[in-house]
């Protein structure tokens, strides 16, 4: 006989689970057992909402749905900002939680609430789990949390129905459709004749990319056919960045807006690749005119209205961007000098030559890590900087949090990344804001035996909050803070620590972090106000 918990665990497990992580409860006892024994391995953490950004860790690796769970109450709601993220940064996740049975909560009202009016506002859906129709619900789940747009599913399981005895449901499979290609239509001539009369043509690419694996496309595109790519945050490395055609992330800085927007304007043709615009600045709504040949393959209708297209394809990114170029052959006059001078204006702007310094502190990471170092950065000044002057080499190689936007990210999610792929190294960067609220997860590192390098930007401030404060002629006020010896605090916790204050110390830390058995972490003490003029 199968349970509920039981098949919940398989199922996951046949989508590629490997991991799962939360706080137990009693309400969730059962659900725990059924995915450790289905090979869902369950790992204990400090915080839900860390939990959650491990799950995401372990997806940007593997590929495969995350999974959270919670038991009820306080659990679900420390869980509000990560299922908020997961669904605004469109990363697949199954939400287990646990919750008392309908007759139970009839009459009993301790850490009762209702999850799932919580959970609709910021999930795809909201599943209520019955032994009756369980194959149908996890089957469900795992589907609508894959399908465009990617995001959170949230399944509440009463206490009873998780060791109840699963009845055999008729259908509960569902085979995954085959890629939609654009039609052969009007539209779509029309698009391929657009490109293929372009002169200063500018690809725009976007995570959808990653969802549907479509980083040799894109490629292609800009190899064969001469047009300079410029990518979000989380579409950085699509295309190798040291490529000379390939102009770096964009969105949220407006020193590298001031650069890229004008070449944009100009194009006589801009490619929308999977472009999800909710991780731009407000300055990239409606860049175009309606009379600007613009042409957009995304995985979804157009809802946002952050921009339009000339014409749009909805389908495949991967298999439409494949048939769009098939049998053109180049017109843009798009030189390696022009893009690579390009690149060197926004290096000028994010210079990495500085003694010491924000900009410092990446430059020597890259060079002295391998180059197949995994990354997660927090928000906050450093993130903007970091996004800049990191260099991607391949697909997901940068993970962050762009869609919310949301502190106290980085940790969690480079824990989950080492969990799910331990011969990679794995750098953390974070802000010491940032890290102040997540610092508990040194012991998930422990614990979990994940070997991740932190690299704290340790100058005492909110310093992106504290910039617009000055910018906006408004006194300091909530920014500022005392010095934490994160060190000794890594220390304490199992890991090693180093305080560093120059490049040759950063330097003789990072190799002797790598060759740690255990989490190291490296506090940068950079001055105040390290980051005027730089983002």
């Amino acid at each position: 006989m199968t349970t509920v918990s039981t098949l919940i665990g398989k199922r996951l497990y046949d989508a590629g689970c490997r991991h799962s992580f939360g706080i137990p409860g009693g309400e969730v006892l059962a659900v725990m057992r059924g995915l450790d024994e289905a090979g869902v391995a369950f790992t204990l953490v400090k915080h839900e909402n860390a939990g959650g950004f491990m799950a995401e860790g372990v997806h940007h690796r593997d590929g495969a749905p995350g999974v959270l769970v919670a038991t009820l109450g306080p659990g679900v709601a420390n869980a509000i900002n990560v299922v908020a993220n997961a669904w605004q940064d469109r990363v697949p996740m199954i939400f287990l939680t646990g919750c008392v049975d309908e007759s139970e909560a009839a009459t009993y009202t301790h850490q009762v609430f209702d999850h799932a009016q919580l959970m609709r506002p910021i999930t795809k859906a909201s599943l209520r789990m019955t032994a009756e129709s369980a194959e149908v619900i996890i089957d469900k789940a795992i589907a609508i949390a894959m399908d465009d747009p990617p995001g959170p599913v949230h399944i509440d399981v009463p206490i009873s129905v998780a060791t109840q005895t699963v009845t055999t449901a008729v259908g509960a499979r569902r085979t995954r459709p085959a890629p939609a290609v654009p039609a052969h239509s009007a539209a779509f001539a029309q698009a391929r004749k657009w490109l293929a009369e372009a002169k200063r043509p500018i690809m725009i690419a976007g995570v959808e990319v990653l969802h549907h694996d479509a980083h040799d496309e894109v490629r292609a595109i800009v190899e064969e056919l001469g047009i300079p790519l410029i990518t979000t945050y989380k579409a950085k490395g699509i295309v190798d960045e040291r490529h000379s055609m390939v102009l770096g992330g964009a969105g949220l800085s407006p020193m590298a807006d001031k650069v890229l927007l004008p070449l944009i304007e100009q194009a006589d043709f801009v490619l929308l690749a999977g472009y999800d615009p909710i991780e731009m600045r407000v300055n990239w709504r409606n860049l175009w005119g309606d009379d600007k040949k613009v042409v957009e393959f995304s995985a979804t209708r157009n809802t946002h209205y952050v921009h339009q297209a000339a014409l749009s394809f909805v389908g495949s990114v991967k298999e439409g961007l494949a048939e769009f170029r098939r049998g053109i052959a180049r017109a843009s006059t798009w030189s390696d000098v022009e893009t690579l001078h390009v690149k060197a204006k926004l290096e000028q702007i994010y210079r990495t030559d500085e003694a010491w310094g924000p900009a410092a502190i990446v430059d020597v990471a890259r060079r002295v890590l391998p180059e197949d170092t995994v990354a997660s950065v927090d928000s906050g000044a450093h993130r903007i900087l970091l996004s800049q002057t990191w260099k991607c080499y391949e697909p997901r190689a940068l993970m962050q949090s762009s869609g919310l936007c949301t502190m106290g990210c980085s940790l969690p999610l480079g824990i989950g990344a080492k969990m799910a792929n331990p011969s990679r190294p794995v750098a953390v960067f974070t802000g010491d804001a940032c890290l102040e609220m997540t610092l508990g997860e040194f012991a998930t590192a422990r614990d979990a035996g994940t070997p991740v390098i932190v690299f704290v930007f340790a100058d005492e401030s909110l310093s992106l909050i504290e910039i617009k404060q000055r910018a906006s002629g408004q006194p300091s006020l909530g920014v500022d803070f005392a010095s934490t010896d994160f060190a000794a605090v890594s220390r304490a916790l199992g890991g090693k620590g180093f305080d560093v204050h120059s490049r040759e110390q950063l330097e003789d830390a990072i190799k002797e972090s790598l060759a740690a058995e255990c989490f190291s972490v490296i506090s940068c003490h950079i001055p105040r106000k390290s980051y005027d003029g730089r983002i």
